[in-house]
């Protein structure tokens, strides 16, 4: 009982923090324009090519987990493994990372896989599109590294809150007397329910880890990985064109946007909200976008994938016991 009531604070917290990042957002912006601009001023065949490409996506990203579970011994059914993965964003948008579990279980059930051995590749997958991640924001460091300077250069209040958090004695003070602490009571925190978890969390990793080295065909992994993400890109970039004032930026502005928009996602609120908005709006402020436009970009490309996605996984979870009721 109390875990459920745990669960549910939990996704309150979660929700209610996206919703006040949301609405500061837009709280001081005009509702009658956006209105007028989404009526008029979108060409939203750009956004049917984008959601498109985002279903190329949720495919390669089907693919690729199916290489990381044959390695265990199993062959998962595509459509099923498809639709599992569909279930887990859709739960993702529930709960913060509730998808990953969400989409083992619903594999572990229809295909008697095992849970713990599924999520060991979903936690190593996770870490595979964090390199990946980190790698595109090297990237757009390295190209994009003017552009940075020259927004921190005109807001110096960015540098001055980095600052002081950077080199706050607070933080230094913490730092070392939480440090000071665990090597005093690291005896006791070995037996602590979190060390355990944490120690279990290692052996799913290295399970999930072992799938990779045993994989048969690893250049079709590293083809899926880098696809998605390039994907993920071109599905983000080609919504500037749906808009008079993206259309004329580069693609570097695109992956710049995608890149510090995607750190919006790993905040911990549902499928991103506020935290995706702002940060993309910020990104496009950089390239001279008004933000009373950037909100408008923000708002449209955010929904239109959001609204796929529970629209995918809805009807995942309206199929699945369907076409597995025979082998039920």
């Amino acid at each position: 009982m109390k875990e459920k009531i745990f669960k549910v604070l939990k996704f309150i917290a979660f929700l209610a923090l996206g919703i006040v990042i949301f609405w500061l957002v837009y709280k001081d912006q005009d509702i009658h324009r956006i209105k007028n601009i989404l009526k008029n001023d979108v060409n939203y065949w750009w956004i049917i090519f984008s959601l498109f490409l985002g279903l190329l996506s949720h495919i390669s990203r089907t693919l690729r987990w199916s290489l990381m579970i044959e390695p265990l011994g199993k062959k998962p059914r595509l459509l099923n493994t498809f639709l599992a993965v569909m279930v887990g964003y859709l739960m993702n948008l529930v709960l913060p990372r509730m998808g990953e579990i969400s989409r083992c279980g619903v594999l572990a059930r229809y295909e008697k896989i095992s849970f713990t051995k599924l999520i060991g590749t979903v936690v190593t997958e996770r870490l595979i599109d964090m390199i990946m991640l980190l790698l595109l924001l090297l990237l757009v460091i390295f190209t994009q590294f003017g552009k940075l300077l020259h927004f921190i250069k005109n807001n110096p209040e960015v540098q001055e809150k980095l600052s002081e958090i950077l080199f706050s004695p607070y933080l230094i003070i913490g730092v070392v007397f939480i440090l000071l602490i665990i090597w005093i009571c690291r005896s006791r925190i070995k037996e602590t329910k979190l060390f355990k978890k944490i120690v279990e969390f290692m052996k799913q990793f290295a399970e999930g880890f072992h799938s990779i080295k045993n994989m048969k065909n690893k250049w079709a992994f590293v083809g899926h990985s880098v696809f998605i993400w390039l994907i993920y890109y071109v599905m983000l970039y080609v919504v500037f064109f749906a808009f008079k004032f993206t259309s004329g930026l580069s693609a570097m502005a695109g992956l710049t946007t995608f890149v510090l928009a995607s750190f919006g996602m790993v905040a911990p609120v549902q499928g991103g909200i506020g935290a995706w908005h702002f940060m993309t709006i910020e990104a496009l402020t950089l390239y001279g976008v008004d933000k009373s436009d950037g909100t408008v970009f923000a708002l449209l490309a955010h929904s239109s994938t959001t609204g796929m996605l529970i629209l995918l996984g809805l009807i995942a979870l309206l199929v699945l016991p369907f076409i597995n009721r025979r082998a039920e």
